[in-house]
């Protein structure tokens, strides 16, 4: 029994500087469950607010002042392919700053396939200059272990290295984040390209947060991740486990174990809570116990 108390100590020890520090996703909806989450987590967790279809500002902004008064760092989420207009963009920028004192947030183009306005790329707003004028010290962008779909490698890593450039030379500090994935070694070799092009910034590498594995294969199949039973066994769910709850642990020992700061950089972890917000704070929370 002592063996096996010190095994899982060793393996606590070897993930708290990776999960030190983590971040979480939700949406404007997910408000009511927000309290509950938010009273298990450490000061000043980084929580994102996702950018969704028919969400108003004004729900978006009311969900990041709730995080900041309750103690936390809201990361709203700016769609570029959903901003209709340039002072659309000014407007949301300016009630963020002004009602939730916004420091950061993360850019992306969106799941739009045509654009309602000016900007068809995250790139385009980064451009604009908006952000530093708003004051933001840090802005996220996003990064693709698992390659994209649509978008060839060698696209994807030229569009990267020009939001970086782009924001260094606006004084805001790039933080790159991902969506989940389950491969550890193409994470481990994007990482290790990632600082080969000279990109030292923080790496958030998405993580999937307990819930059934079917779910977790619906939301990866929704989010074109490449998933399979064969890749969830190796990380310790079966086919007959589809209806049970199942935790990233054994993805995140492995990561952690193999994870090389010299090679891959700072990095750290973002849940993606698919069981629910509270459950998966909580559950984020006691891997640092």
């Amino acid at each position: 029994m002592q063996i096996a108390k010190d095994t899982v100590g060793s393996a606590r020890m070897s993930l708290r500087p990776l999960v030190e520090d983590f971040s979480l996703e939700m949406t404007a909806k997910d408000h009511r469950a927000l309290a509950d989450a938010a009273s298990c987590l450490s000061s000043q967790t980084r929580i994102a607010v996702t950018s969704l279809p028919n969400d108003e500002i004004a729900a978006r902004v009311g969900t990041a002042a709730l995080i900041r008064k309750l103690g936390h760092v809201p990361v709203p989420h700016i769609s570029a392919r959903r901003l209709s207009s340039a002072e659309e963009f000014d407007d949301l920028l300016r009630q963020l700053a002004s009602e939730a004192a916004i420091d950061r947030v993360f850019v992306v183009g969106g799941d739009v396939r045509v654009p309602v306005g000016p900007y068809p790329d995250a790139i385009s707003l980064i451009a604009t200059g908006a952000l530093a004028r708003y004051g933001l010290r840090r802005v996220g962008i996003a990064g693709y272990p698992d390659g994209h779909p649509a978008i060839p490698s060698s696209e994807l890593r030229r569009v990267l290295l020009e939001k970086v450039r782009l924001l260094r030379e606006s004084g805001i500090e790039p933080i790159v984040a991902t969506q989940f994935s389950f491969d550890i070694d193409a994470i481990l070799i994007w990482l290790e390209s990632l600082r080969q092009d000279g990109i030292s910034s923080t790496v958030r590498i998405g993580v999937p947060g307990p819930t059934s594995a079917k779910s977790l294969l619906a939301f990866a199949a929704r989010c074109g991740v490449s998933a399979s039973t064969s890749v969830l066994k190796k990380y310790g769910v079966s086919i007959t486990q589809l209806l049970s709850s199942v935790g990233p642990d054994n993805l995140l020992k492995e990561f952690g174990q193999r994870l090389d700061a010299k090679r891959h950089g700072h990095v750290k972890l973002h849940f993606y809570p698919f069981g629910g917000l509270g459950a998966t704070a909580r559950w984020a929370q006691g891997l640092l116990r």
